[in-house]
């Protein structure tokens, strides 16, 4: 079971850039990832702007994963942030999660 919590997005929005939103799952962003992992912007996605926290910690592996490249935000038809998204959890998981300053 996913505990939603709609304020979470609203809360990364204010670490910096996060427009997770604009994302429509067209799996651009997946099919032009170079890592070849189970990198899944979207699915990253959905997760933060249902507030499920926990679930995000468990693909914590994954969000570490990105590369940072940018390939799939530079084909992203909608023009989604993905690179600055993933920065933001990043952050939100290090300060938020692990504590670390």
């Amino acid at each position: 079971m996913i505990k939603a919590d709609g304020s979470f997005a609203r809360q990364l929005s204010k670490r910096g850039s996060f427009n997770a939103w604009e994302c429509f799952n067209c799996g651009t962003c997946t099919a032009l990832c170079p890592v070849g992992l189970d990198i899944l912007p979207r699915e990253l996605f959905r997760f933060a702007l249902l507030g499920s926290r926990q679930r995000l910690v468990e693909m914590s592996d994954t969000i570490y994963s990105c590369l940072l490249c940018r390939m799939c935000e530079e084909n992203c038809p909608q023009g989604v942030k993905i690179s600055s998204n993933i920065r933001t959890l990043r952050s939100w998981m290090a300060e938020d999660e692990y504590k670390i300053a």
